[in-house]
């Protein structure tokens, strides 16, 4: 290599310890890629899990990082102390001009410690819900769910949010936590003429069918999570409430389902609850009607004047 930095110096005018320290670092930074590359390779062959792929990928890319820092840093700079006096120097208008990119960082870290939700994970933060797909330094990203989709189905589109949200904004974790599942409702309102009884059992059996083999399940969870938490036990098993609304009898379904599951339980309780009541000559869906009163022949004996 002496020899190639002279020949250089000769060729160029430019000293020898320049190339010197410049084909050195690249020999530092190839040597460091072949190495992450070997260890993604046994990764990839021994595990075919995206999860555990993309965390040793982004693991690598940060150990690389810091390792390349170092080595490169030690070459170009003699001495540590000269970084440490220039960054003492320029905190203090680092810190006014880069407040956000910072807090950002700041906020890495915390995912990083605390681990309020992971890659994978379906969250929810200020106005965006999603599937946390990404999570770098200054921002992670989320395949959108919701807005004008109904049930929290993906509209295809990704939400960038820089990290420092997590300190703003309050996260909402559907696949993590002390519980695994979310109730969902679905309210159906039958005419006042109808056998609200009859429907209020068909809708309970249609409700346990499709969600008992979830209870024990969550169960088990509720008891794990009770070491943690001080959880008031809640109803697990599906019930349905009665009420009255302007049009009819509302018949609410409360049932466990899992979080990406439900439009797909909605639509197979929705299924089997049209299939009874069309079976029912006695129960009829309700909805606004518009009623026209003729006093004169519907009215009371003496008031059927024009």
């Amino acid at each position: 290599m002496r020899a190639l930095t002279e020949w250089l110096q000769k060729t160029t005018g430019i000293p020898a310890d320049l190339y010197g320290n410049l084909l050195t670092s690249l020999a530092y930074i190839l040597v460091l890629w072949l190495l992450r590359r070997l260890i993604l390779n046994g990764v990839w062959r021994r595990t075919e899990d995206s999860r555990t792929r993309y965390q040793w990928q982004k693991i690598s890319n940060y150990v690389t990082f810091v390792i390349a820092s170092l080595l490169i840093g030690r070459i170009w700079l003699k001495e540590f102390q000269s970084v440490a006096t220039f960054l003492g120097l320029v905190s203090a208008g680092l810190a006014f001009a880069m407040k956000d990119p910072l807090v950002n960082v700041a906020g890495w870290f915390f995912i990083l410690w605390r681990r309020p939700f992971d890659v994978g994970d379906r969250i929810q933060i200020g106005g965006h819900a999603g599937d946390v797909i990404d999570l770098r330094v200054f921002q992670f990203t989320v395949m959108e769910i919701g807005n004008w989709v109904q049930a929290d189905q993906s509209t295809g589109r990704i939400v960038h949010i820089p990290n420092g949200r997590v300190f703003i904004e309050p996260q909402i974790n559907y696949s993590k936590g002390w519980f695994d599942y979310i109730w969902n409702e679905l309210p159906v309102l039958v005419t006042f003429e109808s056998n609200w009884q009859k429907a209020k059992v068909i809708l309970q059996q249609i409700a346990t069918a499709h969600s008992a083999h979830l209870t024990p399940y969550a169960e088990r969870k509720l008891e794990e999570s009770s070491r943690e938490f001080i959880i008031i036990s809640p109803q697990l098993d599906a019930t349905v409430y009665t009420s009255v609304q302007d049009s009819g009898i509302l018949l609410t379904v409360r049932h466990l389902c899992e979080p990406r599951h439900r439009r797909d339980s909605s639509q197979e309780i929705w299924e089997s609850i049209l299939e009874e009541f069309a079976a029912c000559q006695d129960i009829d869906f309700a909805y606004p009607t518009t009623r026209y009163y003729n006093n004169i022949h519907e009215g009371k004996q003496g008031s059927d004047t024009a």
